[in-house]
């Protein structure tokens, strides 16, 4: 089931982010990551975004058509006291815009939390709903931009306006956090700025290139993992296989000292 969104659009309310100086403010002043997750769920302010995702929730699609979809910015989810952080992309239309969880009612999900659960990252190898009784141990996940994309590309305005609640949510986990894995090179590019932001290091000149197993290790923040999308035009044509997915969380808890 979905997190009781309505088939009808859910319109902005007095206090709600239609700006990206709202975004900013309100991102800067979220005391916990609860407060944090409800203002980014009831985020407006990028106008292409809100018209597709709110689309897509009263049209749906045709398998999913008895099901109530989320309809909103989709927050992250996971341990707010993580030590590995998972960095994607945005949520997918009939996934996490449906569920209202990321990563959760797809075939990207499938594989994701399948290797997490093959790591020991997840108590169940399956994400299909919010009331699953999926849990994530010792790990975060979120996006780099909140809502669903058309044909999943972000314009770089819209990537830009989200990320203020990507550098918060840093920060409210910065105690724990040791490693961000980041799921292919929209998400690695969301990296730089918003550890800038966070943590006050600036890239190194040229910034490391994107590639699957890359890694980057700077003094003061945490480890980079480089990580091919688990996406299906990367797991259906052998681009990203379980293997390959398994050395990378393999390595994360390493460097987590999990392993």
């Amino acid at each position: 089931m979905s997190r009781g969104c309505c088939a009808v659009p859910v319109l902005p309310s007095d206090s709600s982010p239609r700006t990206p100086e709202e975004v900013v403010a309100q991102a800067a002043d979220a005391a916990s990551l609860s407060v944090l997750d409800a203002r980014i769920a009831d985020c407006f302010a990028c106008p292409r975004l809100v018209a597709w995702r709110t689309d897509i929730a009263v049209t749906r699609r045709a398998a999913f058509r008895d099901q109530e979809y989320w309809g909103r910015p989709v927050p992250g989810w996971g341990a707010a006291d993580a030590e590995i952080a998972i960095l994607g992309l945005a949520p997918a239309a009939h996934g996490g815009n449906r569920t209202g969880r990321i990563f959760t009612g797809d075939r990207s999900g499938d594989v994701l939390f399948a290797a997490l659960h093959r790591a020991g990252l997840a108590n169940q190898p399956t994400s299909v709903s919010v009331d699953d009784g999926l849990q994530l141990r010792h790990t975060r996940i979120f996006a780099a931009v909140r809502c669903a994309p058309p044909d999943n590309k972000p314009l770089p305005q819209e990537r830009d306006t989200c990320a203020p609640w990507v550098r918060r949510e840093l920060e409210l986990i910065k105690p724990t956090l040791r490693v961000v894995v980041a799921l292919g090179a929209f998400a690695w590019q969301a990296w730089w700025p918003a550890m800038t932001a966070a943590y006050g290091v600036r890239p190194p000149v040229p910034r490391p290139k994107f590639g699957h197993g890359a890694h980057v290790s700077l003094p003061g923040v945490p480890d980079l993992l480089g990580c091919f999308h688990v996406s299906q035009q990367n797991t259906f044509t052998g681009k990203l296989t379980p293997v390959m997915l398994d050395g990378v969380f393999a390595r994360a808890k390493a460097l987590a000292g999990l392993a």
